[in-house]
């Protein structure tokens, strides 16, 4: 089923690609109402994790909850979740990372474009329990004003390499439910594999994983 699920992904890939090529020069970006001054601000008083050759990832601040909150109430952004969030929900939200920052050394850090200062989702890692097992997930959420320029793909390649070459760690993955081909294609980019089918919060998804190989300290 995982081989299956591969080659139907890399086709699917490739025909993307294709499209994508005949679009991308139309690609237009649209205007916001948000203070981007203000993440200049914020990006000079919380913490830079990572750094990749057009995105900054840091911590979330108060100040962010504005960008969160309109990215998690928007339709498109949210389609492969439950529902979108209400401004409450994404302050618990934001509540939530502070405390993954606190607790675990690491959760879902703003991603900002380092050209502009302009924040376009969060890419990070966290702990899931999958199965009973503990799990660490490379999660990705890019505000849709901003898709198709490989974001999501640039920031969580930076994220696996950090869990491995900086953590330690010698296994991680991603849990995506079936239908999100676009998350499941930028899963494949990074060397992640479909390994197993689950039950999470109620709805399938799908395990993507991969391991770092003892004799190279390499992603596999």
């Amino acid at each position: 089923m995982a081989e299956t699920l591969l080659h139907s992904i890399i086709v699917d890939e490739r025909l993307w690609q294709t499209e994508n090529s005949r679009e991308k020069h139309q690609t237009t970006h649209r205007s916001h109402d948000l203070n981007y001054g203000d993440y200049r601000l914020s990006a000079l008083m919380s913490k830079v994790i990572l750094q990749t050759a057009r995105l900054a990832l840091r911590e979330m601040t108060w100040d962010d909850l504005d960008f969160v909150a309109t990215m998690l109430a928007d339709p498109q952004v949210m389609r492969y979740y439950p529902k979108c969030y209400s401004r409450d929900e994404a302050k618990a939200w934001v509540q939530k990372q502070l405390n993954r920052y606190r607790d675990n050394g690491h959760g879902l850090w703003l991603a900002i474009n380092c050209q502009t200062s302009e924040p376009i989702g969060q890419v990070g890692l966290v702990r899931q329990e999958v199965e009973g097992a503990q799990e660490l997930e490379i999660g990705y959420l890019i505000h849709h004003p901003h898709w198709r320029q490989g974001y999501a793909t640039e920031a969580a390649a930076a994220v696996r390499d950090y869990t491995f070459d900086e953590l330690g760690h010698e296994r991680v993955g991603t849990l995506i439910r079936p239908v999100n081909i676009p998350s499941q294609r930028v899963a494949v980019r990074i060397g992640l594999k479909p390994e197993k089918l689950v039950m999470f919060r109620d709805y399938e998804h799908l395990v993507f994983s991969m391991s770092r190989p003892a004799a190279t300290g390499r992603p596999a």
